[in-house]
């Protein structure tokens, strides 16, 4: 089974997925809205990944009527928000540890 993050498609194969203009793959690129990794040729190579992030730029755009500095915003804030609940949640598993170490029961907030 292929790695999520494994870069395996080519710009060209990417954006017949997507149903897209290669050109609109590079002008994403360009805005800093995705990277692609890089062939040692220097060839754009395209993840799992990338592709599903390319494609909630899509909705983003057509679907929302979002432009592409409002989908920059909105993607920093929605990686933001992830790194965020990440850390809830090891600081719920470090509290429940500790607690567990006391001996206190408690009820999750």
């Amino acid at each position: 089974m292929l790695d999520h993050n494994e870069p395996c498609y080519v710009i060209s194969i990417a954006a017949q997925i997507l149903e897209v203009h290669p050109q609109t793959l590079r002008y994403y690129e360009r805005a800093g809205l995705v990277q692609p990794s890089r062939s040692r040729g220097n060839i754009r190579l395209y993840s799992q990944q990338d592709i599903e992030q390319l494609r909630l730029i899509q909705r983003l755009m057509d679907d929302l009527g979002v432009n592409l500095a409002g989908v920059e915003v909105i993607m920093n804030m929605t990686e933001r928000l992830e790194e965020l609940e990440a850390e809830v949640a090891r600081l719920r598993a470090q509290l429940s540890a500790e607690q567990g170490a006391q001996g206190i029961n408690r009820s999750p907030v």
